[in-house]
């Protein structure tokens, strides 16, 4: 292991980095990670003193891209590995057996180091899992080792979060949380609620889907700039939740060594001071004008589209049209969804909602794809994108 990270003990005294390495966004296309390029960049890591691999059943490609790496590498017994039952596929109690088998198969061992309880919402969705019987199932698997540990992801409201924080003996949780998200979700209060009752507290999503480094308004970025020249939006972020005692672990999905290298090198920094936090605070405030749609681009809504538009991509160019400028919103928006690239735009919305379902940050999807379509497709720029196509068409 490297020697640049701080590290820190769990409730069953496990030594966890403070940098975990978030698996989502591995480099590759959806569903087809680059495996030689995966692999390169979790041996960094693992290099760097990152003992901490977080991956989900329904991240397309991602455990299996994660299982080939630490199986080729031979480093599976040097690491923990994070993943995740998906709650809405689990119907009866023979799914919690089902879906474990094949992440095990997925990831080449026989065992997970922290099992989730994928994107609970409220606890009606514990109580559910509850009513079939995953208590006894999770006892049977703690039991013969192919469990070690039991926590849960959340995604619901700031009320909700302590009741399920009392409706079990969770050995960890995670949360999303970051300087633009202190009263969103659990929020802050859940934070130290968490670590109140002894519960360590993983948090994922510190920049929000990439927003707070590369997505910031030119204003909030001036502002980081002045205050200390040449450190990046990132590391500002990183600094701001390692600057709280009550976070256990900050998940992030690096996938360039660059942002391994300097994310490892943070932890060891020290509190922020107070100018430091007034800093934040005044970027929060811009970013929350700007920021439009909540989205973190996790991808979730991807598969279910059945007319396969880019919905994350968009609502990012939508918040770039607003933060960054309108010019660069369209030609975000025309390279990255439903310009040259794609054939199907947010103009093919069909108003089925089945996005919606599985969204975590409970964005109404179709209400904010009638904003984009209003913002981001004019008519002359459907004119232009049509005309951009046939000549392309045309040189083939």
């Amino acid at each position: 292991m490297g020697d640049i990270l701080r590290y820190i003990l769990d409730k069953h005294t496990n030594k966890l980095s403070v940098l975990g390495m978030g698996c989502m966004r591995l480099p590759g296309r959806l569903a087809k990670p680059d495996l030689a390029e995966a692999d390169r960049l979790i041996m960094e890591a693992i290099g760097a003193g990152i003992n901490f691999f977080d991956t989900a059943y329904i991240y397309p490609g991602s455990e299996n891209a994660l299982g080939y790496v630490l199986d080729k590498n031979k480093v599976r017994e040097k690491v923990y590995i994070g993943t995740k039952l998906p709650l809405f596929r689990c119907h009866s109690y023979t799914d919690f057996e089902k879906h474990l088998a094949k992440q095990l198969e997925r990831l080449k061992t026989d065992y997970v180091d922290y099992y989730f309880m994928h994107s609970v919402s409220k606890p009606q969705d514990w109580q559910r899992l509850v009513d079939m019987g995953i208590l006894k199932w999770l006892a049977e698997k703690r039991g013969n080792g192919q469990i070690r540990q039991v926590g849960f992801s959340y995604h619901g409201n700031a009320e909700d979060f302590p009741i399920l924080i009392d409706a079990h003996d969770w050995d960890f949780c995670m949360i999303q949380y970051n300087y633009v998200n202190v009263n969103y979700q659990a929020g802050e209060a859940g934070l130290k609620y968490a670590h109140s009752k002894g519960v360590p507290v993983f948090v994922m999503e510190p920049l929000l889907g990439g927003q707070l480094s590369h997505g910031l308004p030119s204003e909030a970025k001036e502002l980081f700039e002045k205050a200390t020249p040449g450190t990046s939006p990132a590391s500002w972020a990183l600094r701001w939740l390692w600057s709280q005692p009550e976070v256990t672990m900050v998940l992030s999905g690096m996938n360039k060594s660059e942002q391994i290298h300097e994310n490892a090198t943070l932890s060891e920094t020290s509190q922020m001071t107070d100018a430091e936090l007034k800093t934040v605070a005044h970027v929060a405030n811009i970013f929350a004008k700007e920021y439009k749609i909540p989205c973190t681009g996790c991808n979730y809504c991807l598969p279910l589209c059945p007319k396969k538009i880019n919905i994350p991509d968009s609502f990012m160019a939508y918040n770039a049209s607003y933060s960054i400028g309108r010019m660069t919103g369209f030609h975000q928006y025309a390279t990255t969804t439903g310009g040259l690239s794609k054939t199907f735009s947010v103009h093919d919305c069909t108003g089925c909602a089945a996005c919606e379902k599985i969204c975590p940050q409970g964005i109404e999807i179709v209400r904010q794809i009638g904003l984009v379509k209003k913002r981001m497709e004019p008519w002359w720029y459907r004119a232009a994108m049509s005309l951009a196509r046939k000549v392309m068409a045309g040189r083939r």
